[in-house]
């Protein structure tokens, strides 16, 4: 029969039915495999996918970094500040022959609570201790300073509810100039200072006594990149304006009802000598001047910052 032939070579047509011995094939067809994986642990699923680029984000981001050595906190409100927002003070340092006003009777009264070593020394020794800063006979000793990274600014704004409001430094050099925003910033409302980490003033003993203590309440922030910080805040939908005498509009006209300062917002002040650089006025979204007498060249950065702050307080209120 065709199909059967029994010589060498021939094929062999398999007849119908089940096979003898299956060897337990049907049996195993018939077992479950187990719970759906969830989506984000299939290899070929689209949340698994981005739970790996999240993953390779959060790797690549840039710790909290510090300033790789120990700071002092100068002055009575200031060291009063810090004890009162529980900043991790290590020590306290104050004069020989202090007057012992009602500040200076609660600071006594925080570091016994806290358990905080107080050491009286001579006053040289305070001065020379703390640079030369005009110190009000008390000085507190802190680790490191430590700085929060410039991203979570905004999304800890959002996650409280709030509408974003950020202030960039430009090269900020005066440390003096960089208290007096933070202190501004925290009484105005911003959600945080971001400043360079290099060439610019940093969080010393006199950033901290001009900013009066705020800094232990308002998140400081170092970038690398100042221009990529900037695009980045836009990515997440903030607008940044850039201030400016030369302004294509004035704060005024930003401030208006209805206008930008009502939503998510980043400020960039330049530098007390240059302004705002080329790199970081062409990344702005806008530039805004601040309105003054013809007799006055500009505003001190600081000033500026704080004039900024108050306008768009009043926007949002």
């Amino acid at each position: 029969m065709a199909g059967n032939s029994q010589r060498r070579g021939a094929i062999r047509k398999s007849g119908k039915g089940a096979s003898v011995g299956s060897g337990g094939q049907v049996r195993r067809g018939l077992e479950g495999k187990g719970p759906t994986p969830k989506a984000k642990d299939r290899p070929y699923h689209k949340a698994h996918k981005d739970a790996q680029r999240a993953e390779r984000a959060e790797q690549r981001r840039p710790k909290r970094r510090t300033t790789g050595e120990a700071e002092w906190i100068v002055g009575r409100n200031s060291v009063l500040e810090a004890l009162r927002a529980h900043i991790p003070v290590t020590a306290l340092y104050v004069a020989e022959g202090a007057e012992r006003d009602g500040r200076l009777r609660e600071i006594f009264k925080l570091a016994a609570e806290g358990s905080i070593n107080l050491l009286e020394v001579t006053r040289n020794e305070l001065d020379r201790s703390t640079g030369g800063v005009v110190n009000q006979g008390i000085a507190a000793r802190l680790p490191a300073f430590e700085y929060a990274h410039a991203d979570d600014l905004v999304d800890e704004a959002k996650a409280s509810g709030d509408v974003p409001l950020i202030i960039v430094l430009d090269s900020i050099t005066d440390p003096r100039n960089l208290g007096a925003v933070v202190r501004s910033a925290a009484g105005f409302g911003a959600h945080g200072v971001v400043i360079p980490e290099r060439r610019a003033a940093g969080m010393t003993a006199s950033a901290w006594k001009t900013s009066a203590g705020a800094a232990a309440r308002l998140p400081i922030a170092q970038t690398v990149n100042l221009t990529r910080q900037l695009n980045a805040y836009k990515d997440a939908g903030c607008m940044v304006v850039g201030l400016a005498a030369d302004g294509d509009v004035t704060l005024p006209e930003l401030c208006a009802e209805g206008g930008l300062a009502e939503g998510p917002l980043v400020v960039v002040i330049g530098s007390e000598g240059k302004g705002l650089g080329r790199l970081v006025s062409e990344t702005c979204d806008q530039i805004v001047s601040i309105p003054i007498a013809s007799r006055l060249e500009s505003l001190n950065a600081s000033v500026a910052a704080s004039v900024a702050l108050y306008a768009i307080s009043q926007a949002r209120a």
